[in-house]
């Protein structure tokens, strides 16, 4: 074909989710070197690739970012369910430091095959015990995303979680910087300000500052965690972390519910990364996302783990919209108070800014070529009248057929690529069998 240009995949007769949120019919999409080279319409298309994809009948759409995921509790799926508050301090931190090297990368191996399944080609996890065995995972799996330590010095904490010095917690998170590579990055962390010491919390802090390394933690989760904060520093979260010059790395920060006028301020000016996990907070509270939207703050999306009802974004997009509309809406009717195009791009470019990938999330030429396709031509997605709005409402991660990271396939008509998934079954089959305590353990 010497009048044709070769690229590494091309993705012919596609119909795309184009960067103003519109959906865009007969394009070819040509990728080389992980990033999106081309688009140009299909018809007189000059390009072939070493690998071709029909999109007919397809939806190509940026990857889906989990901007706050717990590798670590894909083994307590439907454990969760109907528990009292304060969950992660009775159920899953002792659960977490039960777990040894091989459950946890049995955990991680879960969680990479859900997501490739359900369309999330990038996340930020929130930290545990073996961040270098989830970062071999998710490398050889071939996902882009942020690990950290679980890390913690409070005396309650578990010993097998708790960091014996603030000196040692810091070389830790440095360890496993070292050890990351590739499209797996370090994000250093606490579990949760109240839950660790200040010399803890300021030393992790500044050593991200130091180490050009962004920083985590659980910020603003539950109002009686705001409180605590106060009585210890005599200031609200945000305000305290300002004042002492701690906000100097770039942050991403779940959660945050609970936010005062001032705190969102300062998110402003110091554009912190917020990830609302809709699914997860309903039960808490209500967080003030189009403020903080209005505001300038980036807001993604994130599952808070698999434990908390799976790692499908589509679902907590369409889960958020509703919480919006009861909570926010109905006060002002306004019924577009979260619109599907903002769910769309939280989940996507939010994320991005949350993963701290600034280019991704976007296709578009130049971007990192991180794809995902859903089969539209099914009886629940169609006929519509407005495609990009009836993905919000009616599409699930099943109906993602094909995923794509950095121009690399890693799943093919619903066939993963990168992961044994009958292996990983049996494995878990056989886990559950040998350690009853992950089924029966209060």
């Amino acid at each position: 074909m010497p009048d044709k240009r070769h690229c590494d995949l091309l993705i012919t007769n596609a119909r795309y989710l184009a960067p103003d949120m519109t959906a865009v019919s007969g394009k070819a999409i040509a990728v080389q070197d992980g990033r999106v080279l081309d688009i140009v319409d299909q018809d007189g298309c000059a390009y072939w690739g070493e690998t071709t994809l029909d999109g007919a009948g397809l939806f190509w759409m940026p990857g889906l970012v989990d901007g706050h995921l717990h590798t670590s509790q894909q083994l307590l799926r439907g454990r969760l369910l109907d528990e009292k508050p304060v969950i992660w301090k009775r159920v899953n931190v002792p659960f977490e430091s039960r777990l040894d090297e091989a459950s946890s990368r049995l955990s991680a191996e879960l969680a990479a095959m859900e997501m490739i399944s359900c369309g999330t080609t990038g996340f930020v996890d929130a930290g545990g015990k073996y961040p270098e065995i989830y970062g071999e995972v998710y490398r050889a799996a071939g996902l882009r995303g942020r690990l950290s330590v679980m890390t913690n010095d409070n005396p309650l904490c578990p010993e097998s979680l708790r960091a014996p010095s603030v000196p040692l917690a810091v070389e830790r998170l440095r360890s496993m910087k070292r050890a990351l590579s590739g499209l797996v990055k370090p994000i250093y962390s606490v579990t949760t300000p109240t839950a660790v010491s200040e010399e803890l919390l300021r030393a992790v802090f500044q050593a991200a500052a130091e180490d050009g390394v962004p920083v985590e933690t659980h910020m603003n989760e539950y109002a009686s965690e705001v409180t605590d904060f106060i009585e210890r520093y005599g200031e609200r979260p945000f305000l305290w972390l300002e004042q002492q010059g701690l906000l100097a790395a770039p942050m991403t920060a779940p959660h945050c519910i609970f936010l005062s006028q001032e705190e969102m301020a300062v998110m402003a000016k110091r554009q912190v990364r917020v990830v609302h996990c809709p699914f997860s907070n309903c039960g808490k509270g209500v967080p003030p996302t189009p403020q903080l939207l209005a505001a300038g703050v980036p807001v993604g999306l994130g599952t808070d783990g698999s434990a908390h009802g799976g790692l499908d974004l589509f679902r907590e997009m369409r889960l958020f919209r509703g919480v919006m509309n009861v909570t926010r809406g109905v006060a002002t009717a306004d019924s577009t108070v979260m619109p599907a195009e903002t769910l769309l791009s939280m989940a996507t470019q939010g994320g991005a800014a949350a993963l701290m990938e600034p280019d991704l999330g976007l296709i578009q030429k130049g971007a990192p070529a991180d794809l995902i396709a859903l089969n539209v031509d099914a009886p629940h997605l169609w006929p519509t009248q407005n495609l990009v709005h009836t993905l919000v409402e009616s599409a699930s991660g099943a109906d993602v057929r094909h995923s794509i990271v950095n121009g690399k396939l890693l799943m093919r008509d619903k066939e993963l690529l990168t992961i044994d998934v009958q292996r990983v079954r049996r494995e878990a089959e056989r886990l559950f069998e040998k350690q009853p305590w992950l089924l029966s353990w209060k």
